[in-house]
């Protein structure tokens, strides 16, 4: 939002160009003193604007703050050269700084949309300063900036508004219709896609998979109905996310079928947590309607890269040894052979 390179740059050369040149038409000292501001300013600003992409680019914190505020003292030495070029006298310097000025404004208007009153407070900043020379210029006709300037930015805020009202709009229908590609309606586990976006993002490869299929659920639903089938879905979930780290994943897959991307890679510590969730998840549910179910979970493991790094691999061998799960007399957990050493 803050770091259209383009603009900046457009920006960034003319108030350089415009401050130099005014610099070497009147020497004086305050004149100097805007040239220098442009030059520290705007290479302050560069230097914050590459390291805020770097660390945008991987995911870190960004000096956001930081550069708003050097934004804001840009914005003001733009002010000041316009301020001390129309109280010159010299009238191709004022002609130069206030057209510097103007430009500026449509690109503080056009870059800063979706911080309105940010690109209000730059407005004040850079243009209020023709308001304030205007009495002492001795041209009364100057006197219209009192009426141009406050309407000019009465109506660049109004259309900041409600293009940040349309922005807001747009970036959370993009980050629900993200988060729904992702994540399971019911639980808010995520679902397959996400499972498999999340095993993609381990870098090293390492992680195990453990794949769960609820014992007795089916008898429940019929019982019961879809409706409780449902709250003890997210009974479920819930238990799952309280049973495990925060690094792990949680998923469900449909129907009564969840997944766990873990961490743990000892296959006795796997084994453990699986005995563990077992444990857990046979445990009495208190639903709606003053109704209790039990059901249990079998759970077959998998492990990454040894029995596959995709998500399609790692279900495959975690479903083999499901099967050897439930074989033995549901509510357990196997671990799938590993592949042995040639």
């Amino acid at each position: 939002m803050f770091g259209t390179l383009p603009i900046f740059a457009g920006g960034v050369l003319n108030t350089l160009a415009v401050s130099t040149l005014v610099a070497y038409r009147i020497p004086q000292k305050q004149f100097l003193i805007w040239c220098v501001l442009e030059y520290g300013i705007c290479l302050t600003r560069l230097i914050v604007l590459v390291v805020a992409q770097r660390a945008a680019a991987e995911r870190r914190k960004t000096p956001t703050d930081i550069y708003i505020l050097l934004g804001l003292a840009w914005a003001a030495s733009v002010g000041y050269g316009t301020l001390i070029s129309l109280l010159s006298g010299d009238w191709v310097v004022a002609t130069l700084a206030c057209l510097s000025a103007a430009a500026m404004v449509g690109g503080i208007s056009f870059r800063n949309f979706g911080a309105p009153r940010l690109a209000g407070a730059m407005i004040v900043l850079t243009l209020g300063s023709c308001c304030i020379a205007a009495p002492f210029t001795g041209e009364p006709l100057l006197m219209i900036t009192f009426l141009q300037i406050p309407f000019y930015l009465a109506s660049m805020s109004a259309a900041g508004f409600r293009l940040n009202k349309m922005l807001i709009v747009t970036m959370r229908a993009e980050r629900e219709n993200a988060y729904r590609a992702q994540h399971d309606s019911l639980t808010g586990l995520r679902n397959r896609a996400g499972l498999a976006e999340a095993i993609a993002a381990r870098r090293d490869g390492l992680s195990a998979l453990l794949y769960l299929d609820l014992d007795g659920f089916k008898a429940v639903n019929d019982t019961h109905g879809h409706g409780t089938g449902d709250q003890l879905l997210r009974a479920v979930a819930a238990r799952l996310g309280e049973s495990t780290r925060p690094s792990d994943v949680v998923a469900r897959l449909g129907g009564d079928e969840f997944v766990i991307l873990s961490e743990l890679l000892a296959p006795a510590a796997l084994i453990k947590l699986g005995e563990r969730l077992v444990t857990q998840i046979s445990a009495p549910y208190d639903l709606a309607q003053d109704r209790t179910v039990t059901i249990g979970v079998s759970i077959g493991i998998a492990l990454a890269p040894e029995h596959g790094t995709d998500l399609a691999s790692l279900l495959s061998a975690a479903d083999r040894a499901l099967y050897e799960a439930k074989a033995l007399g549901k509510s357990r957990a196997a671990l799938a052979p590993l592949r042995k050493a040639a």
